[in-house]
């Protein structure tokens, strides 16, 4: 952790609280370090010749689109890391809401596709894998559950159904049980996503540190903080 801060990647079926998980690292960062980290998501739009392609193909994928659809992914998510990512972990933690894992998932579940397929045509373009992937675990009719109730148009009738979110599960544990085969995903830990927000935390914030990716914490002495 001398040189850079981590590189961190949220994962997991809508409804497991990856939003929920973002924000409380963004504040413990704040927090503890006075660091902001940046929040990116898994599509930036940093490519923008790739914008049309990106958007039919999450929306009305096709055996039309398939291709272009995932070499915009490509696109994008090599802009997102020479743009974003890479240039500011030397100064904050930056923290991904989805990204690799969450692709091999869609064009499983969309298109047929084996998940080595999709990896073997996304990682040459991805030149730095996350530091850490951490993946939200829960029951499918729970994570649905919790996803239905939250306000807004954020579930999607072709996709927050039960036999798709069940497949997408699927395909997150076969992915996370075969990590040498998916390098890019960087080291991957599965949390229990059933547990209280403050537990599901601690286990990421424990997770960070068996990796050697948080600084050593910090003391707080007649209001400045030092370092032990």
């Amino acid at each position: 952790m001398s040189h850079r801060y981590p590189f961190i990647v949220i994962e997991g079926l809508d409804g497991t609280g990856k939003t929920t998980l973002r924000k409380a690292l963004f504040r413990l960062w704040e927090g503890l370090y006075g660091v902001t980290p940046l929040c990116v998501l898994t599509t930036n739009f940093l490519a923008p010749d790739s914008a049309p392609d990106i958007i039919g193909g999450k929306y009305q994928p096709s055996a039309d689109n398939r291709d272009s659809y995932l070499s915009a992914i490509a696109a994008d998510k090599s802009a997102t890391l020479s743009r974003l990512v890479l240039p500011h972990l030397p100064i904050r933690p930056v923290i991904a809401d989805r990204w690799l894992l969450s692709e091999l998932a869609f064009f499983a579940v969309k298109h047929g596709m084996k998940a080595a397929e999709t990896y073997e045509r996304l990682a040459p373009e991805l030149t730095a894998a996350p530091d850490l992937t951490l993946v939200l675990d829960l029951e499918t009719k729970v994570s649905m559950h919790r996803a239905q109730s939250r306000q807004g148009d954020a579930v999607r009738a072709d996709w927050d159904v039960h036999d798709v979110q069940a497949h997408v599960r699927e395909v997150y544990t076969a992915v996370t049980a075969a990590p040498d085969t998916f390098p890019r995903l960087g080291r991957v830990t599965r949390l229990d996503a059933r547990r209280t927000r403050s537990e599901v935390l601690m286990s990421a914030w424990d997770a960070l540190q068996d990796s050697g990716l948080v600084p050593q914490r910090p003391a707080q002495l007649g209001g400045t903080f030092l370092h032990d």
